[in-house]
């Protein structure tokens, strides 16, 4: 098992080499710089480039020759754009896009998990659960509207003591629970008529609905979320391979 600290290099450097990537416009069949050249170019060992770019072709990005190193696939060659494939928080995807981004919290609290939440989440009949409703804000447009539903024992302490505009998936990585998957489904939709009304979101469609159950790498189910997306606003690349 890797420690903490490599196992955060060997990200950071699998994010530059991909950088590189396309900062040099590698097409299929360019040939990546040597484990040598990648280790000086970046400043780290060369086991740490060997674990990154073995990442790299677990993604399909480069394939190895034996004698021969390392080459850009036909996948890898292609620029995806805010991927679906890739689980990040709804702020940094808002960010990523150039927003300048804003919450506005319009609910949260505490619950008995309904029967939707307990099958989403795996939990127990009668398990308690924190609900948060929020307006995710992009250069003062409503963008994305979240319900996330997150079990009660996952964040402990009172509700009212958090500063639940930031990012949830933060809070959770900070008591131990950090999501890095998610399962996903896209709807089209339109918005609840009771939330249009009561928060003056009417005439604002289409809206991509994006519902997911965000996991941890040990399997526990700790964010379901339903996001409404602004459709003629936001939307997501997904790359398809035989």
């Amino acid at each position: 098992m890797q420690a903490k600290g490599t196992s955060s290099a060997v990200e950071r450097v699998h994010q530059q080499i991909k950088g590189l990537i396309t900062k040099l416009g590698l097409k299929s069949g360019d040939r990546l710089n040597s484990e040598s050249e990648l280790a000086g170019l970046f400043g780290v060992s060369r086991s740490t480039v060997r674990e990154a770019l073995r990442l790299l072709q677990q993604q399909g990005v480069v394939v190895a020759v034996q004698g021969q190193g390392r080459f850009i696939s036909a996948s890898g060659s292609l620029s995806v754009d805010r991927p679906m494939t890739k689980y990040e928080s709804i702020t940094k995807m808002l960010v990523g896009r150039g927003y300048r981004v804003t919450s506005a919290v319009l609910k949260v609290e505490e619950a008995d998990a309904s029967d939707a939440e307990i099958q989403a989440l795996e939990l127990e009949p009668g398990a308690a659960v924190i609900r948060l409703l929020r307006i995710r804000y992009g250069d003062d447009k409503p963008l994305v509207i979240s319900a996330n539903t997150i079990p009660r024992d996952v964040l402990p302490g009172p509700i009212e003591h958090r500063d639940w505009s930031g990012s949830v998936t933060e809070a959770l990585a900070a008591h131990g629970n950090q999501v890095n998957a998610a399962l996903a489904s896209l709807t089209a939709s339109e918005l609840p008529s009771e939330w249009e009304e009561k928060y003056k979101l009417t005439d604002l469609g289409p809206w991509l609905l994006v519902t997911e159950v965000g996991m941890t790498r040990a399997g526990r189910r700790v964010l379901y979320a339903v996001d409404y997306h602004r459709g003629n606003e936001i939307s997501f690349s997904v790359l398809r391979q035989g």
